[in-house]
């Protein structure tokens, strides 16, 4: 059988495809969905998150493919692929994904609808009381906002709406049309508005029945084209380009808000890149779309199940069914900050650095501080970073309370901060308004670094109170990511921060710093010399290791050092979410590397990197992912951890990620996932439970201390060379980690290669054509 070279360049680049490996990252919470061990509305709420997650990809990642395309840029994908033939791998792939989560949703979920207490029904499946009351919703909610537009040559084709459920009408004249010839065709759109629920609820005795809005649509078409024969109607939905470029000048005020603004609008119109549509759809609108939108078969994605299964978030908010998915335990206390310390966290905070571990430690501490800070009189002044807050935020909500009793407020919006751009925007004109210094945006670069300092009066002198970490100040994000934060007095962090603030706000370029790592200024040369370190360490015979905790894998130039060092024998962890675009395990490149991807209950949002060094390990936690971006358009930080206890406790975390066999995938060297599960013997570990249960009186004795004898040797003794208590010391071996047991091949990842591809998914050897 003849091997196409696309799929021989890809074997053999030592570079994943990023968007590949997207792809990938999406099985694995479609993996979510189809186990069996989860709760019908636990697995529904995956479903709907890998719609999600689809649409943004179409709109970003997808969209950014095709401005390569339509503007004749050249692009070279990791996998080694030419624009065009990675256009069609790509396409190719998602083809397989969609087909696989219909499957899913057919064969799986559905079935088990009945015996949960709903069904989704059509409405031949309605009772005649039933019927009338759908009737009368259409009447009296849904015919009022129903506009058709007709497209033939006396009316121009519609603005169709992004992510927009419409249907396709196709019609035939009769006698009476004044402007077109008996008989002929024409097309109307009837675009079903956003504002209207996905579902059309009704109540069965005991049960709840949800109607699709689409059903409701078509069963009334006729009163919207009367006394004229429908001969088709089509649901269908687009995805347009969502990947918009900004052109930012100097002066990033007014002019730069309105860019942004202009570019959200951009969204609506961008070029359709996706076509979703139902089976067995008119053949004359398919023309028209097609030649309408410049896109082939490989755009089109004919769905066998339901359209935008977002939707199914409805069903998980009924009334009937919360509760019903995923119990959240209640959080507990952070083991350096005592449940006692309630009233006053500025004293705690003088004499003691707190870790916090979100979810299992509540974001309230830190919002505490800051409202208590906003009602403090000795309190001067507060600065924060903002990247993405919560619905009725406390924190702007204390921002406004500082500003309003007097204090010095400044406040960096990011107002880049995809899909909350116009929140932002909004956020930050209330605060300029109630007196806060706003700044948005610092020229070219994404502020995505997450600090926050409280500049407060003590006696003779001023103490800054720093809060450092990986995660958005979002009350409700901080429930379901998991992150670390540092809540710290520490003078050195207090001074680093403040430098960091004045290059965001003003025009500095200090030296450096002495806990912080920043972007752009040179995180990636920093982190470069880390891994060097190990390197040396490795040739020389000593302990070395790296463990790192990410959400995304990508720039090159560190993963080319990642392969140098494990060349040189460095045993090397990955814990990466979603994208790498690392090849582990490829003999006489990354043998001594592996990655895992942990994907459960919370989404794994925490940055941190553990470098050996030796013997006395340096662990760093912040903003950061691996990624080009991160390094060269964005500005971000991240901060040693220095304080033995919470160094200690932050090791513990890391520990714990790479001994869960319960939300665990390994990649392959191929870049494919296995699921892994305990081995016969092994005891059943879930990080997303294990810590709700960890505290201090346990935690030294805990297998991190005794286990990782052989795998991280504890070299410890009570006192040092001048009779003081030594610090715990954890030492990486190349053995570091055992095997990875109970490999289980993901069903999803069978599926990609056996599921047929939907409709018109035709791609052949045109491909090594376009190689050249």
């Amino acid at each position: 059988m003849k091997i196409f070279k696309s799929a021989d360049l890809i074997r053999k680049s030592k570079y994943i495809s990023r968007d590949l490996s997207w792809l990938r990252f999406n099985y694995r919470v479609l993996d979510q969905a189809r186990d069996t061990s989860r709760s019908l509305f636990d697995r529904l709420k995956f479903m709907a998150i890998t719609s999600s997650n689809l649409d943004e990809f179409f709109m970003i990642r997808v969209g950014s493919l095709y401005n390569y395309i339509d503007y004749g840029k050249e692009r070279v994908d990791y996998s080694g692929l030419r624009e065009m033939p990675f256009r069609r791998k790509l396409l190719d792939f998602a083809h397989r994904f969609i087909n696989d989560q219909s499957m899913t949703y057919l064969n799986d979920l559905k079935p088990q609808f009945e015996k949960n207490g709903f069904n989704v029904l059509s409405l031949a499946e309605l009772t005649e009381v039933e019927l009338k009351k759908a009737d009368g919703y259409f009447k009296n909610t849904v015919f009022p906002l129903l506009t058709p537009m007709v497209y033939d040559s006396y009316h121009g084709f519609p603005m169709m709406m992004n992510q927009m459920l419409i249907f396709g009408v196709v019609t035939r004249t009769g006698s009476g049309d004044i402007e077109m010839e008996k008989g002929q065709e024409r097309l109307t759109f009837v675009q079903i508005p956003q504002n209207l629920s996905r579902f059309f609820e009704l109540t069965r005795r005991d049960k709840v029945l949800f109607v699709p809005i689409e059903e409701i649509v078509r069963a009334n078409l006729p009163k919207l084209f009367r006394n004229v024969e429908i001969l088709s109607a089509d649901l269908f939905r687009i995805t347009r380009n969502g990947d918009f470029t900004l052109e930012e000048s100097d002066d990033i005020d007014a002019n730069f808000i309105k860019e942004i603004q202009v570019g959200l609008k951009t969204r609506k119109k961008g070029r359709v890149v996706r076509l979703e549509v139902e089976p067995n759809a008119s053949d004359f609108l398919m023309q028209v779309l097609r030649e309408r939108w410049n896109i082939d078969n490989g755009n089109v994605f004919v769905i066998s199940s339901l359209l935008d299964m977002k939707g199914l978030f409805q069903i998980l908010k009924h009334p009937n069914f919360r509760g019903k998915g995923f119990k959240q335990p209640a959080s507990v206390p952070p083991l350096s900050l005592p449940e006692t310390v309630e009233e006053n966290l500025f004293d705690y905070l003088k004499h003691q650095d707190v870790l916090l571990h979100h979810p299992y430690n509540s974001i309230d501490p830190v919002v505490r501080l800051l409202e208590q800070a906003a009602e403090d009189p000795h309190v001067l002044g507060i600065k924060q970073t903002i990247y993405r807050l919560a619905d009725d935020s406390r924190v702007t909500a204390a921002l406004l309370k500082a500003a309003e009793n007097g204090k010095h407020v400044s406040v960096l919006f990011e107002v880049k901060a995809r899909f909350d751009e116009e929140r932002n925007i909004r956020e930050g004109a209330r605060l300029e308004k109630a007196g806060c210094f706003v700044i948005y945006g610092v020229s070219k670069f994404k502020t995505h670094t997450k600090m926050l300092m409280i500049i407060r009066r003590e006696g003779e002198k001023v103490t800054r109170y720093v809060h450092l970490g990986t995660g958005n100040y979002n009350e409700q994000t901080s429930r379901v990511y998991t992150d670390v934060s540092l809540l710290t007095t520490d003078e050195v962090y207090g001074h680093d921060v403040s430098e960091f603030f004045n290059v965001i706000t003003g025009h500095s370029q200090p030296d450096e710093y002495e806990y912080l790592i920043t972007a752009p200024k040179d995180m990636r040369q920093q982190l470069v010399c880390l891994i060097r370190e190990e390197v040396k360490n490795a040739k020389k015979g000593l302990p070395s290791g790296i463990v790192m905790k990410m959400n995304s894998l990508e720039d090159k130039e560190m993963i080319d050092e990642f392969y140098k060092a494990s060349k040189a024998g460095v045993p090397i962890r990955f814990i990466v979410r979603g994208i790498c675009c690392l090849r582990p395990g490829r003999a006489g490149l990354s043998d001594n590397i592996e990655v895992r991807s942990i994907v459960g209950d919370y989404l794994e949002h925490a940055r941190m990197f553990y470098f050996h060094q030796a013997g006395k390990p340096k662990l760093y936690a912040g903003s950061a992912d691996m990624m080009v971006r991160s390094f060269e358009r964005r500005l971000e930080a991240l901060f040693l951890i220095v304080n033995p206890q919470l160094k200690r406790e932050a090791i513990n975390i890391l520990y714990y990620n790479l001994q869960d066999n319960q939300n665990t995938y390994v990649m392959r060297e191929d870049g494919a996932y296995v699921r892994r599960t305990p081995v016969e013997g092994e005891a059943v570990s879930d990080l997303h439970k294990e810590f709700y249960s960890r505290n201090l009186v346990v935690m030294p004795q805990e297998a991190l201390y005794d286990d990782w004898l052989s795998v991280a040797n504890i070299q410890a003794s009570s006192k040092d060379a001048n009779g003081q208590p030594k610090e715990a010391v954890i030492v990486i071996t190349p053995e570091m980690l055992p095997p990875v047991p109970g490999e289980v091949e993901m069903e999803s990842e069978r599926a990609q290669r056996e599921i047929p591809m939907s409709a018109g998914s035709d791609y052949d050897a045109q491909e090594e054509a376009d190689l050249a």
